[in-house]
């Protein structure tokens, strides 16, 4: 019983940081799992990606109501982001994920900055002027970290859509979770196939997962925009500030 409790519990804070950030939830749902409920590493790596389904969905569906999603922009943005996560899934034994990670708390850091500041981090383009080239990339991006990590891909595509391309932040949060709805679908396929989910797991953090992501994403659609850019940006400085300090202890403990 007390494993349920912490489940949904920690179903329900991974479901409101992914309608409020725009994001999966991944980051805290795994090492979540693993910490509180003593799974298997693998197994706290996968079980996530079947719970970011619904939970994405319900956060992209709250922001379609309100009009903050740009529908063609994550369909170009999740095709090519599908091919790049099976590629990045491949190349986990291949690529140094603690130099990955580095230079994503770079890149999240970076943009966090643009987004406190409330200005465009470098290109100027308005994103209604961007190209399905430009969002292709952006999903490539996502998708490659999306497969080497284990995460949704939202933490690259959200602060890039509002710093890189100057789209509303509310938008950017809606558009970022819609195409998380289509970049899990080949992880949570694969690992399901692999017998690596823990489907009782899964159930229970859905629970909680599926209402919180509905609060997060009215409590974005509510905030005023200089609120939220705030409550992002520092979002996205903690997760950068996190793996920066994670791979710095791992270097020194090696």
């Amino acid at each position: 019983m007390t494993d349920l409790v912490v489940a949904v519990l920690l179903g329900f804070v991974s479901g409101i940081l992914s309608g409020l950030f725009g994001v999966g939830g991944g980051i805290v749902m795994t090492p979540g799992i693993q910490v509180f409920l003593g799974a298997a590493p693998i197994v706290a790596l996968a079980t996530p990606l079947p719970v970011i389904l619904p939970t994405a969905i319900t956060g992209a569906l709250t922001y379609r109501k309100a009009g903050e999603i740009d529908e063609r922009a994550a369909m170009w943005m999740a095709v090519p982001g599908i091919a790049a996560a099976v590629v990045g899934a491949a190349l986990t034994k291949l690529i140094d994920t603690d130099l990955l990670l580095v230079v994503t708390a770079i890149l999240l850091a970076y943009q966090a900055i643009g987004i406190l500041r409330g200005r465009r981090a470098g290109h100027k383009e308005p994103a209604r002027e961007a190209t399905p080239r430009t969002y292709a990339g952006i999903g490539v991006a996502a998708g490659l970290i999306s497969g080497l990590l284990g995460i949704g891909g939202g933490l690259i595509m959200m602060p890039l859509l509002v710093g890189w391309l100057g789209m509303p932040l509310k938008r950017a949060l809606g558009t970022s979770l819609l195409a998380i709805v289509v970049l899990v679908i080949p992880g949570t396929i694969v690992h399901a196939a692999l017998g690596h989910i823990d489907w009782a797991i899964f159930l229970a953090v859905t629970v909680g997962a599926v209402p919180g992501a509905m609060i997060g994403a009215r409590l974005a659609l509510g905030s005023q925009e200089r609120t939220l850019r705030l409550a992002v940006g520092s979002f996205l400085l903690i997760v950068a500030a996190a793996y920066g300090v994670s791979e710095t202890l791992t270097f020194l403990q090696s």
